[in-house]
């Protein structure tokens, strides 16, 4: 088993000095101390890191990888609202109404649907935009899950 480095600078004494012509910058990383602190050269938040620069001749090109023609479509997700023994109808139309502006027709809409259903659709978009909703309806304390768009 090999011995893992426990500081920076045993970190870089590992590695082989670049063949190309390279310029030496000396970083102090004094975090979190106070002035006297910094004064101090042993202190292990005061070490000097030297970090090697090469030369801008130096400078390959990067590797163009080329990717899958398999592109997954980009079918929008839906956020559902489901169904639960605790929260009240009023409540539910409350938090529709506050979460996603709906009017107060809409939420009774949509919160009737959950209350006999089982379930409604309350929302859909990209994805983190249905993570989004899903946590806020959650902070609310309704049972929410979010699912592609044509999975249902």
């Amino acid at each position: 088993m090999s011995r893992v480095p426990i500081n920076a600078r045993e970190l870089l004494d590992g590695y082989a000095k670049p063949p190309c012509k390279a310029t030496t910058i000396n970083y102090s990383l004094p975090i979190g101390l106070t002035s006297s602190e910094r004064n101090r050269p042993n202190t292990r938040q005061n070490m000097t890191v030297s970090i090697v620069k090469s030369s801008q001749t130096d400078v390959q090109p990067a590797e163009v990888i080329e990717q899958d023609s398999q592109v997954e479509n980009d079918r929008p997700w839906i956020v559902l609202v489901w169904n639960d023994p605790i929260n009240l109808m009023s409540y539910v139309t409350m938090v529709l109404q506050k979460i996603f502006g709906y009017s107060h027709e809409k939420a009774t809409e949509l919160m009737l649907d959950v209350h006999h259903k089982g379930r409604a659709v309350v929302s859909s978009g990209t994805r983190e935009h249905a993570e989004f909703d899903v946590y806020r309806l959650h902070e609310h304390g309704l049972w929410a899950t979010m699912q592609r768009e044509d999975s249902r």
